[in-house]
């Protein structure tokens, strides 16, 4: 059974930045995604990164702002977002999915999830 815990959430000002970890054991063979959830809103696809060749995808509203990496040796997946908004503030995710070669933002092909990081922006 995999095992996804994700840290590193928290309070910071718009402009700031934050990394998201992902501890994530028995997943070197799957895509690993991240998605956020805000109040009232459904949970939408943020980024991913593949097993394979490390390819990676980003929501349009992150790209430039948002960079997922992963390190295998530490079985762990990071999300570094920096110039931060109000508008990032969601409940973070990270998720498995049993892909080798590629990843999406969809939710639906994740079979595996973590118990989510609050993310704040607020002055």
């Amino acid at each position: 059974q995999l095992q996804l815990v994700e840290s590193g959430g928290g309070l910071v000002q718009p402009g700031g930045s934050l990394r998201l970890s992902c501890a994530a054991s028995g997943t070197d063979y799957y895509a690993i995604g991240w998605f956020r959830q805000a109040p009232g809103k459904e949970r939408e696809g943020v980024s991913c990164i593949n097993s394979r060749d490390g390819s990676t995808y980003y929501e349009d509203s992150v790209k430039g702002r948002f960079t997922v990496s992963r390190d295998n040796a530490k079985n762990t997946v990071y999300l570094q977002m920096n110039s931060l908004r109000p508008e990032d503030t969601a409940v973070y995710y990270c998720a498995a999915a049993p892909r080798y070669d590629y990843c999406s933002g969809n939710s639906y092909e994740y079979d595996y999830w973590g118990q989510g990081t609050q993310v704040t922006v607020s002055s």
